[in-house]
């Protein structure tokens, strides 16, 4: 089993930043990729961006590019979120994932999860 911790969000007003980390704990030899999905009140759960752990695949959604910047530390098995240039559309509940098996592709992979911390843009 794999255990992952959010911490970081808040509320930030339009066009500011904030960082996103996750921690992996238990059997982290087993992970191969991790990334980041929201979910805002009303609308399926989004996947966003992702980071292989073991080459320097990454992946992010077209409406996040250029705005958010995922990035890696294996010797303290965190993945960290940046996001900068905040837009209102960005509010929701931002969660950390880890795929069961394989690398960042395709989200239905996604075996374990954080359980989720709230990010919040004002207009």
């Amino acid at each position: 089993q794999v255990q992952l911790i959010e911490s970081g969000g808040g509320l930030v007003q339009a066009g500011g930043s904030l960082r996103l980390s996750c921690v992996a704990s238990g059997r982290t030899s087993s992970v191969y990729a991790m990334g980041w999905f929201r979910q805002s009140p009303g609308k399926e759960r989004e996947f966003i961006t992702a980071i292989s752990r073991r080459t320097n695949s990454t992946y992010y959604v077209d409406s996040v590019k250029g705005r958010f910047t995922i990035s890696r530390d294996n010797g303290k098995n965190t993945v960290t979120l940046q996001m900068n240039s905040l837009k209102p559309e960005d509010t929701a509940v931002y969660y950390c994932a880890a795929p069961g098996s394989g690398t960042i592709w395709p989200p239905r992979k996604y075996d374990y999860w954080g359980q989720g911390t709230q990010v919040t843009v004002s207009s």
